[in-house]
């Protein structure tokens, strides 16, 4: 005789899409302490401060360190570029604003 199993789906239930996008909308904070002590002289402190959000949140919040952080510039090679003819730019500025200064010339060994 075969027995037969019923399995019942929760149908209100939060899929992980939308746990997953209800703590990208809201954001998340995770903090934690992890202390190391040996005979009541503390070895090691280490603090972990996590915050998960959208990069819209995250904006929002004033999170936004990586917009100017060269390592995930598209182009570093053009922010390098463009530094550098800022800096001759400037190198040509000072040039032509200093007094110049002729060159020596060599003293002549005759007699």
């Amino acid at each position: 005789m075969a027995t037969s199993h019923h399995i019942e789906h929760s149908t209100n239930g939060a899929t992980l899409a939308d746990i997953l996008e209800r703590v990208l909308d809201k954001g998340i904070v995770i903090a934690g302490d992890i202390k190391v002590k040996l005979v009541e002289i503390e070895l090691l402190t280490i603090q972990i401060r996590l915050v998960v959000c959208s990069v819209d949140k995250a904006k929002e919040l004033g999170l936004d360190w990586w917009t100017n952080h060269p390592a995930f510039s598209r182009h570093p090679q053009d922010q390098l570029s463009d530094s550098m003819r800022e800096l001759q730019d400037r190198l040509e500025k000072l040039e032509a604003s200093a007094p110049l200064v002729q060159q020596a010339q060599p003293l002549s060994s005759g007699g």
